[in-house]
């Protein structure tokens, strides 16, 4: 087509000399300049395009960066050589500034969506343990290489889990339970454990693994003589010398406080009391600290039964998170808990006797506690209370005497300026406890629930925003929860470690979260406008762990496209009809034309 375009171009340019300017013999020379041009202008106003192959431009090349690549039989300086000369490199998962692997799980769908979205090749060089082989589309896979260097099979052995009291009063023994896995043929079946805080030691035990390499422990003892506040615990396997010494320690957290978190005061001691006691120390994870008032006046510690002084129970009371009063005490010591949980007898004994039967309330926190269990087959409560239900109260229990009559509201909820209360108006509850089977495990659902409700009130001590958690993984975040009144607002936060310091700022999401992500080590943080504590970083990361491969190795499609390439685009052609017009135009001087 564009040979035709400009043979015709060409013909009626040499015809325009023949017939209109007169044929002369030097007038083949500006014949053959308008000739050009014209083909020239032809060929631009038609437009005409040649097919043609678009050679595929250097691929984009994302490198897994997560931390299993540099673990122990990683192949993490192949990998990178082979990413450079294949195309643009790109890491994938790092923390911010970071050039070599510092990322804590191991997720590359968003990256290969993003690069898919281009017209550059996708090159991906991974070790094939992703964690989200699953979210990627056939489809986006389907154009994208993946180079799988799979890291090198090695004996080691690891702590997977350790577990603690997180909250402890002196008086109370640590327990911290310990799981460890073997991986490969394992060499050291018999290993020791130790439990540190810096250079002192707190616990020691033996660890051993079964035919399967997997081996629990647990370490047992009284605390030792430490001030009260923040521990971090250093949990660490000793004897195993594997290839991979970074999976062998755990870090805790143990916060001492002098007194506990749930403090039960009950006078006189009853069944309730006795069935409610044993049952927070079963369900919390908060240390937990009877007191009963066998007389007027005089207090001892449930459990024991060991007399102790009204300072004591008062000191308890105020300190405490949750306080759980049942009966009149004589003179209830002042508290700042931000959870009260009042029992019958809380102001007046129930007075309405007979047999009631409870119901679930409608939608409450604690609705969930009963699922799946009967309540209205339940022993029946022996009293019920006059309790009025407010507009902002929720009705957690109901009852009805003999299952007729009126539906009576016997356990109430309410929260005010950040202190959460629940009232029981029924008495005989302990005998879910002591029946067993279903009603027993609807006694612990109530407790468990209304526990975890009350402690959701604010924590003064933690400021604007509270820790979610107090270890987190290598290479995971750090994660903050709002605690404070009204919408989450950006908070700066100084953080500082044994030989670092930062400051940042705590910028939340619309669930009410922030992240940071830090360097392993123990830190201290202050929030602006009140709130401190402390946080480990570990060592350890499940990154290290060998784990099944998820992403085959595979090729993509070619991305070199067949096209069109228009003559608009050719540059010289607009320079080869300027020379063609302008020696046209020198000709026909010569000539003596116009």
């Amino acid at each position: 087509m564009p040979f035709l375009i400009v043979l015709v171009a060409a013909a009626a340019a040499v015809f325009s000399y023949r017939l209109l300017e007169g044929w002369g013999a030097r007038s083949w020379i500006p014949a053959v300049c308008r000739a050009a041009g014209w083909g020239v202008v032809a060929l631009l106003l038609v437009n005409a395009s040649c097919p043609t192959i678009r050679p595929s431009v250097r691929p984009t090349v994302l490198l897994d960066a997560s931390l299993s690549m540099q673990a122990a039989g990683g192949r993490w300086t192949e990998a990178l050589a082979q990413a450079r000369a294949t195309g643009d490199v790109r890491l994938v998962g790092p923390m911010r500034g970071d050039t070599t692997p510092s990322a804590g799980t191991s997720r590359l769908a968003p990256a290969i969506a993003a690069a898919g979205s281009g017209e550059r090749p996708v090159v991906v060089f991974t070790d094939g343990e992703v964690e989200d082989a699953d979210a990627l589309p056939p489809d986006l896979l389907a154009g994208t290489t993946i180079k799988v260097l799979p890291r090198q099979s090695i004996s080691d052995v690891a702590l997977v889990r350790v577990s603690g009291g997180g909250r402890l009063t002196p008086t109370d023994s640590l327990r911290i339970e310990v799981e460890a896995q073997a991986f490969g043929p394992a060499r050291e079946w018999k290993l020791g454990l130790v439990a540190r805080e810096g250079a002192r030691v707190w616990l020691r035990g033996a660890l051993k693994l079964d035919a399967g390499g997997r081996g629990r422990a647990e370490l047992a003892g009284p605390l030792p003589a430490v001030p009260p506040g923040p521990h971090v615990l250093s949990i660490e396997l000793t004897g195993a010398s594997d290839p991979e010494p970074r999976d062998d320690a755990r870090n805790l957290v143990l916060t001492i406080v002098p007194t506990p978190g749930i403090v039960l005061l009950a006078s006189p001691p009853t069944w309730e009391s006795r069935f409610l006691f044993e049952t927070l120390r079963d369900v919390a994870a908060l240390p937990v600290r009877g007191y009963v008032e066998t007389e007027h006046g005089r207090w001892r510690r449930a459990g024991d039964l060991k007399p102790v002084t009204l300072a004591e129970v008062s000191d308890a009371a105020r300190r405490a998170d949750v306080l759980v009063t049942l009966g009149e005490s004589s003179g209830t010591p002042a508290t700042r808990a931000r959870g009260r949980w009042l029992w019958p007898g809380a102001g007046s004994r129930p007075g309405s006797s007979g047999d009631w039967y409870l119901s679930v309330g409608p939608a409450s926190p604690v609705s969930g506690g009963f699922a799946g269990v009967a309540v209205d087959s339940f022993p029946p409560g022996t009293a019920v209370a006059d309790l009025t239900a407010g507009a902002t109260d929720w009705t957690g229990l109901t009852a009805q005497a003999s299952r007729r009559g009126t539906v009576r509201p016997v356990m109430l909820g309410h929260d005010s300026a950040g202190i959460r209360r629940v009232i029981m108006g029924v008495d005989g509850l302990w005998r879910w406890a002591f029946r067993g089977g279903s009603s027993e495990q609807g006694y612990r659902g109530l407790v468990s629930s209304s526990l975890a409700w009350l402690l959701g009130g604010a924590d003064s001590s933690a400021g604007r925003a509270r820790l979610l958690h107090e270890v987190v993984q290598r290479g995971r975040p750090v994660i903050f929860e709002w605690n404070g009144s009204g919408p989450p607002a950006a908070t700066p936060v100084s953080l500082s470690a044994d030989s670092a310091a930062r400051s940042d700022t705590l910028v939340f999401d619309g669930a009410g979260r922030a992240e940071l992500i830090l360097p392993p080590g123990t830190w201290h943080y202050r929030l602006t406008g009140g709130g401190q504590g402390t946080f480990a970083v570990e060592t350890y990361s499940d990154e290290w762990l060998p784990t099944p491969r998820t992403l085959a190795a595979r090729d993509g499609a070619d991305r070199s496209v067949a096209g069109r390439n228009p003559v608009r685009s050719w540059l010289w052609l607009f320079g080869l009809g300027v020379v063609a017009f302008a020696g046209e135009w020198l000709a026909r001087r010569r000539l003596g034309l116009r």
